[in-house]
């Protein structure tokens, strides 16, 4: 029965991506570098995205986003990443470790607030399948969230260990689903159905040719603003409006890069995230977890589980002259990557009839031509 559920889902979201509209479709533009081939965190060679969407019911809205950095063995092949907290009003598992050690080494996964247990136990799982790892006793989960409490039965905690090992074994890439999906299912931003939203940007040649490609998990508020229109506003919805909407929320932002950047770097590069939240209104209110996570998948900069004691690490990393072109492209397609999951998102019904409708693209349309843009 699970795996028919499994197969009806998936066929539902490939039906819903050839489907779906993003921002630049519209004529919206964000900043001026150029995105990928596919706009999408999957345009940084090796990562994979898969998702899980549970949807059953009146009640359960919810699901996991898995995040691979490469094909390998992650744990075995470690990889150069941090961690940096907007607001730390959140339940994210495995950051002290990151910020100790400067390294990923496993799947990032995120899903709501009350899954992260089974988001560490399905990331165990999954690098305990290994053969390879048949000596490990410590694995880092890193497990993002967001609390997707308005429309899911949260308390419920209908995700399980095996929907995320699901996930990160379904995880491809290509194109990738965004909108009212795996951890998106459910959540909500700037009052308006939020989700899944992903871009990126290719630097020119003589800058290093790299790609930045950004993943978020939207379900914040603040006052929206798409490429610089005033959004919100002008749909009077938005925090603070008569004292009664709240400004609470999370989101997750996941930075990829092929850039060769070590760990105190891909730092700077993680804080430029959150100037891409602020770009589109987002205020890291003080009941909202507001967490970047920055990797880099350069295959010289590896960290080997199994290396010799004593050896020395021949790897050279950018210079810090070299970052400002990385830092506009993290914040560029943050920017987008936000916008693009309010674009895809549609109308949900779920916990205790509550109902969240979509942004109303129409009228973003409509004050885009009527400021003459």
């Amino acid at each position: 029965m699970k795996k028919a559920f499994f197969a009806l889902a998936a066929l539902l979201v490939m039906e819903n991506a050839n489907a779906q509209q993003r921002a630049r479709d519209f004529g919206f533009e964000f900043g001026v570098m150029s995105p990928g081939p596919l706009n999408a965190i999957t345009d940084v060679e090796g990562v994979k995205v898969g998702h899980i969407t549970l949807a059953e019911d009146d009640d359960i809205r919810t699901g996991v986003t898995a995040i691979l950095p490469h094909d390998e063995n992650i744990f075995q092949n470690k990889i150069p990443a941090a961690i940096y907290l907007g607001n730390g009003f959140g339940k994210l598992a495995g950051y002290s470790q990151v910020k100790e050690l400067g390294n990923l080494e496993g799947p990032i996964i995120l899903t709501n607030t009350l899954s992260v247990a089974a988001g560490i136990e399905g990331v165990v799982d999954y690098t305990f399948s290994f053969e390879e790892n048949s000596n490990v006793y410590s694995v880092n989960a890193v497990v993002g969230e967001t609390n997707d409490g308005y429309l899911n039965a949260i308390r419920k905690r209908a995700v399980k260990p095996s929907h995320v090992l699901q996930a990160i074994e379904d995880a491809k890439g290509g194109e990738v689903e965004e909108g009212n999906v795996g951890a998106g299912t459910g959540t909500v931003a700037f009052g308006f159905k939020g989700g899944i939203g992903t871009a990126s940007r290719k630097l020119p040649e003589n800058l290093g040719g790299y790609t930045v490609g950004v993943l978020v998990q939207s379900n914040f508020g603040g006052v929206l603003t798409v490429d610089g229109l005033p959004v919100g506003k002008h749909l009077e919805q938005y925090s603070f409006k008569n004292q009664l909407e709240s400004a609470d929320g999370s989101i997750m932002i996941v930075i990829a890069t092929d850039a060769p950047v070590g760990e105190r770097n891909l730092e700077r590069i993680a804080k430029r995230g959150m100037m891409g939240l602020a770009k589109t209104g987002g205020i890291a209110s003080n009941g909202s977890g507001d967490y970047v996570i920055a990797f880099s998948t350069a295959k010289e900069l590896r960290i080997s589980h199994s290396e010799k004691p004593l050896t020395l690490s021949p790897t050279s990393t950018l210079r810090n002259d070299d970052m400002s072109a990385l830092f506009l492209a993290a914040i560029e397609a943050t920017e987008e990557a936000i916008i693009n999951s309010l674009f895809a998102a549609e109308d949900m019904k779920g916990r205790d009839g509550h109902e969240v409708k979509a942004l109303p693209i129409n009228e973003a349309i409509k004050l885009k031509e009527k400021k003459g843009r």
